[in-house]
C-alpha cells in the first residue's frame, strides 16, 4: 500500500480533529472525517474523544500500530535475525565492538556532510536533511530554550528494540557532530511509547 497523505499526517503531527486534517489537506471538514472513519474501520486509525472542559468532546484521530506499520522498518525482520545470530554465537561483547564501530563510522560520515557549516542552526539543519534522507521523517523548530530535532519515524525500530545500542549510538553522534559546546537530551522515545523521538538542543554559555 502507498503510504496514504491522512496516515502521513497523523504520523508526522500525531492526534488531529477531522477538521485540523481537513484544514491541513485543503479538503472538506465531512470528507476527512469520512476519509477517517474508513481508516478506523480498517484499524489503521483510531477515533477517541478528548474533552477540552468546555462543549463537547473533541474527537481526535490517531495512527494505530497497524497504521505506523504502513511505513518502512528497513530490512527489519533480516536485521534483527543477525542481531540475535551475532548475540548467540559471538557473545553481547562482540556485538557492542560492532555496534562501537558503526557509531565511529556514522559520526565520521555525518561530521564530513556537515563540515561546511559552521553555526549551531545550519549544522541542525544539515542533521535533519542526513536523517530525512535515511528515513527518519526529520525536522526541526527553534524556540527560546533553543532548537527540537524531531524525528517522526523510526525506519530501524525493530532492530533498535531488539539492541537498544542503535538509540545510544545515535544520542552519542549527535553530541559529536553537534560539538563540545552543546547539550542534547532525548525527551521523546519512540521505545518507550511515544510517538516519535525528540532531542532538545541546547547551546551552552
Amino acid at each position: 500500500m502507498k503510504t496514504n497523505r491522512f496516515l502521513m499526517l497523523l504520523k508526522t503531527r500525531g492526534g488531529l480533529t477531522a477538521a485540523s486534517v481537513a484544514q491541513e489537506l485543503g479538503i472538506t471538514n465531512e470528507g476527512a472525517r469520512l476519509q477517517l472513519l474508513k481508516f478506523v474501520e480498517e484499524g489503521l486509525v483510531s477515533a477517541s474523544n478528548e474533552s477540552t472542559g468546555v462543549g463537547r468532546p473533541k474527537q481526535i484521530f490517531s495512527l494505530t500500530p497497524q497504521g505506523n506499520s504502513k511505513f518502512p522498518d528497513t530490512h527489519a525482520e533480516l536485521t534483527v535475525k543477525l542481531i540475535n545470530l551475532m548475540r548467540d554465537t559471538l557473545g553481547e561483547d562482540a556485538l557492542k565492538a560492532v555496534m562501537d564501530a558503526g557509531e565511529v563510522f556514522g559520526k565520521d560520515r555525518y561530521m564530513k556532510e556537515l563540515e561546511p557549516f559552521s553555526n549551531l542552526e545550519e549544522r541542525i539543519a544539515g542533521l535533519t536533511e542526513i536523517r530525512t534522507r535515511e528515513g527518519y521523517m526529520a525536522e526541526y523548530t527553534k524556540d527560546e530554550a533553543g532548537y527540537l530535532l524531531i524525528e517522526n519515524h523510526c525506519p530501524i525500530c525493530a532492530a533498535a528494540k531488539s539492541c537498544q545500542g542503535f538509540c545510544t549510538g545515535e544520542l552519542n553522534i549527535f553530541k559529536q557532530v553537534l560539538g563540545s559546546k552543546v547539550e542534547i537530551s532525548r525527551i521523546d522515545h519512540i521505545l518507550s511509547g511515544d510517538r516519535r523521538c525528540a532531542y532538545r538542543i541546547a547551546e551552552t554559555q
